[in-house]
């Protein structure tokens, strides 16, 4: 497998793959599997920052489960407090989760 940009966070082949995996069943709609899948990983390596950020994006943009969403990118942010990407997406998340608790 040819990696197309910088391993940054030195993953292993193996968790480069089944990141791949989940990213794939997640495009293909595949919610349940993907969940599975990066919990899994979760269990392996529980500070991986790219797992921790998918779970984010999966629950936030596919599963509509904000507040879960945020709590994962808290975890990024913990462990790497100028990841912009999980900053902006939990700001975002927290938006809509204000904007639900105006509505309701």
């Amino acid at each position: 497998m040819s990696i197309p940009f910088e391993n940054t966070y030195d993953l292993s082949e193996s968790q480069l793959e089944n990141l791949e995996k989940a990213e794939e069943m997640m495009l293909k709609n595949d919610l349940g599997n993907a969940e599975n899948l990066l919990l899994e990983m979760l269990t392996e390596d529980e500070h991986c920052i790219p797992v921790l950020s998918n779970l984010g994006h999966l629950y936030g943009r596919y599963l509509s489960e904000f507040n879960t969403a945020v709590e994962y990118y808290d975890r990024v942010l913990s462990l790497e407090p100028d990841n912009a990407w999980a900053r902006d997406s939990r700001r975002r998340y927290l938006r809509y989760i204000e904007k639900w608790a105006k509505v309701h």
